[in-house]
């Protein structure tokens, strides 16, 4: 897509909104906030993206897209697009030629750390101007910052909920020496809504995992997070075949096991690689074709990784694992747990959803296995949607009630609280803040907030834990991916 003035990264509707305010106005203050949460075990959203968002559109994009521009190319852009598609004499185009003469962009940004989980209904970062002719501008951003944040927080949060899984049965089974954070990995680009997207949600992912397949994310982090895949671990890929691989060679070869040989013994005699094994009879590659390579495999420089790739996947990867171990064996843990031979690993990673990852878990368990004996990996289906009691719940914005809402305005000097209260929302989920908040952490060490502040009195409170990260163009705060991890774990990522 074509690089955008970022003012016009919104809806039609907030061109007008300059206009419509109250005269005299100097201040406007909103927050960011889930404002409920329609899964019914999960009344948290991880903060996460809002730094990337900085850097990428209220430092990069209004620089080079806005302010480096030549001021009549800039106006003449937005005059053309609006009054055309619009109507003319509506959108009053000074205001855009005054920010383009004050060279900066008069926002500040108050936020909660990044990795934080955040209750529902509490503020997540505010917003509001620094220039009292700017106040149209804390919600003209509105747009822009709603459909670039609420996908990654979402992914965060799906990452750490397998985490949550992962952590559970490898504290039964796994030895603690074994990285939880390879586990699992994100598998969803292809069917991710566009490229962005999927960069945007494997990174949010990536805050629990290692494992990724979308190449891109490494370099979204290395240019937003602080980190180099070249100086620590920022994620990793991995070597697999796909069908038209083995399939191409079975055309030539005239069998599968030929192409088996020539990956452990050729092509990768060293590295670990998985082979996806289902193109034809996956239990006849099981039970007949890996173990007349056995002595190859037991060979090999690495691992060879069996990948189912349909039907069932809790069926496919645990009767895979026994009958793996009957014919390579392996090890049992201090924790009693069997462990198959390191040259031979388990990996599916199609349709595995978190109830299957549990399954999956609790069957090696039951039968006496290490949770470690498989990798999972997590498609777009459950990087997107969730299923409760049977019903699917899509990932959406409006999954935690995502929203900006103004509450604070300064009007002729005067501090002035606003809110919305409708009577019609039964929910009562719509219900904003009203004023300026205080987020704290209560003796209990749960996150709450308080509103009802005006500029001053918030000022003054000395815990508030919504600290300046962005203000007047410039990072205030600048957090690194390692550091988001181990808050988000609790230092044991």
């Amino acid at each position: 897509m074509r690089r955008i003035n970022p003012l016009l990264l919104l809806d039609y509707y907030k061109t007008t909104h300059n206009e419509q305010y109250p005269d005299g106005i100097t201040k406007i203050v909103s927050y960011y906030t889930p404002r409920r949460s329609r899964l019914k075990d999960d009344e948290h959203l991880v903060m996460f993206g809002l730094q990337a968002f900085i850097k990428e559109y209220l430092i990069n994009s209004f620089k080079e897209d806005f302010f480096d521009r030549d001021k009549e190319e800039v106006l003449n852009e937005y005059r053309r697009v609006i009054d055309h598609t619009l109507g003319k004499q509506i959108v009053n185009y000074e205001k855009i030629g005054r920010l383009h003469d004050l060279g900066y962009l008069p926002i500040a940004i108050k936020a909660l750390a990044e990795g934080t989980r955040v209750p529902v209904k509490v503020p997540m970062f505010e917003i509001t101007n620094t220039h009292p002719e700017f106040a149209w501008l804390v919600n003209t951003l509105e747009t822009a910052i709603s459909c670039s944040l609420w996908h990654p927080q979402i992914s965060a949060n799906v990452g750490f909920r397998y985490r949550q899984i992962v952590d559970r049965y490898y504290d039964i089974s796994v030895e603690a020496d074994v990285p939880r954070n390879r586990a699992l990995g994100d598998f969803s680009m292809r069917g991710q809504e566009s490229c962005e997207s999927a960069v945007k949600s494997s990174a949010g992912f990536c805050l629990s995992f290692l494992n990724t397949a979308t190449v891109p994310t490494i370099l979204f982090l290395e240019d937003y997070y602080q980190c180099d895949c070249t100086q620590e671990p920022v994620a990793f890929g991995a070597i697999s075949t796909e069908h038209s691989v083995m399939n191409s060679n079975y055309a030539v070869d005239g069998d599968e096991m030929t192409m088996v040989k020539r990956l452990l013994g050729e092509i990768y005699p060293q590295n670990g690689f998985s082979m996806v094994s289902d193109s034809y009879d996956y239990w006849n590659m099981v039970d007949r074709i890996i173990p007349e390579c056995k002595e190859e495999i037991l060979k090999h420089g690495g691992y060879i990784g069996i990948r189912g790739d349909s039907g069932d996947p809790v069926e496919i990867t645990t009767q895979t694992v026994e009958r793996l171990w009957e014919t390579f064996g392996g090890t049992v843990n201090s924790k009693g747990y069997k462990v198959l031979d390191t040259h031979i690993k388990v990996i599916y990673g199609d349709s595995i959803t978190p109830q299957r990852a549990e399954k999956i878990y609790q069957i090696l368990i039951e039968k006496g296995f290490a949770s470690n004996n498989v990798l999972l990996g997590v498609g777009s289906f459950s990087m997107q949607c969730l299923e409760e009691d049977g019903k699917l719940l899509p990932y959406t914005r409006d999954t935690y009630g995502i929203a900006i809402k103004a509450t604070y305005c300064e009007v002729n000097g005067q501090p002035i609280q606003i809110f919305k209260d409708p009577k019609t929302d039964t929910g009562n989920f719509k219900k904003s803040q009203r004023g300026m908040c205080v987020v704290y952490r209560d003796q209990a060490g749960r996150l709450d907030y308080k509103d009802g502040y005006d500029s001053i009195t918030a000022a003054a409170v000395s815990d508030n834990l919504l600290e300046t990260v962005f203000c007047d163009g410039s990072m205030m705060i600048d957090q690194s991916l390692a550091e988001i991890r181990n808050r988000l774990h609790e230092g044991r990522f």
